[in-house]
């Protein structure tokens, strides 16, 4: 028997069938939902919502267990999932329920404990024409679920969030995404240097990647640069923009004309704007 199957069959066996009330293990998952270190020590993370489950399912997320209300008649959705599911089923009281599910209109029928993904860069394997977004030093998790729905709606590869960041497996990072979060790799870098060390290793091999920037007076067009190659697009953070090093490392750092009295665009609007862009250009030279 695999490693992994040994595991599943400890933990299937270490979990309760039923929990009633707020031990420590209830205490343990309600943690997940706020505390970003318990996520990172335990690996873990809760995912809320009948799309984020799905997704995270159907993209191979390693279901730790499925949390269920026991109610006598239940969703096809969830039927099926509780007939096969995904990993070991515990019942909860449904008011257990609710506070997992932070719903104030009462019990989520189903709630996943899942594995949090590798942030190995080695999960990444660009095509030719790869895009690959950064969002650097991100401060909202909303942010990033919106970037992550739109990097996976527009075509990009992977989503990397560098820097001192909001974590990407936040709750609303995944309720933001609906579920996008988990149909491409996204993961978290200490900083820009280990991201530019992946590029450099690609460039090496003769990929020729360009670095565009997002800034809204970066002095060169969007629509005016030559998008077609693979490339890795940097949105920073929502106040400051993008860290020294990021600046540094861009081939072109490229504005997006706006009027009205708005003094900038939303990070995740922009960077779905690249993204829109980047597909446009690449279906007129298709087409063309």
């Amino acid at each position: 028997m695999s490693r992994r199957h040994v595991g599943a069959r400890e933990r299937r066996s270490s979990l309760p069938a039923r929990l009633e009330r707020r031990n420590a293990l209830f205490q343990q998952w309600q943690s997940l939902l706020s505390n970003r270190t318990k996520r990172a020590r335990s690996g873990e993370m809760i995912v809320q919502g009948v799309r984020p489950i799905t997704q995270a399912i159907a993209h191979g997320i390693q279901i730790r267990a499925l949390l269920s209300d026991g109610r006598a008649q239940p969703s096809r959705w969830a039927r099926d999932l509780l007939e096969d599911p995904p990993g070991p089923v515990v019942e909860l009281a449904p008011e257990l329920m609710a506070e997992l599910g932070e719903r104030e209109d009462g019990a989520p029928e189903l709630l996943a404990l899942a594995a949090v993904p590798s942030d190995d860069l080695d999960r990444l394997a660009p095509t030719e024409t790869a895009v690959v977004v950064v969002f650097d030093r991100p401060s909202g998790p909303g942010n990033i679920g919106s970037l992550a729905r739109s990097a996976d709606a527009l075509g990009a590869e992977a989503l990397l969030i560098t820097g001192h960041s909001a974590d990407a497996w936040d709750p609303a990072a995944i309720r933001a995404s609906t579920g996008s979060i988990f149909a491409l790799p996204v993961l978290r870098m200490p900083s820009h240097r280990e991201v530019l060390d992946w590029l450099g290793a690609r460039r090496a091999l003769g990929e020729p990647w360009s670095v565009l920037g997002l800034d809204e007076a970066g002095g060169h067009e969007l629509s005016a640069e030559d998008l077609s190659g693979p490339t890795l697009v940097v949105i920073g953070n929502e106040t400051v923009g993008m860290s020294a090093g990021w600046r540094e490392a861009c081939d072109v750092v490229a504005e997006i004309p706006i009027g009205g009295s708005a003094s900038s665009l939303n990070a995740a609007v922009a960077g779905s704007i690249a993204l829109y862009e980047i597909q446009r250009q690449r279906r007129s030279t298709r087409h063309g």
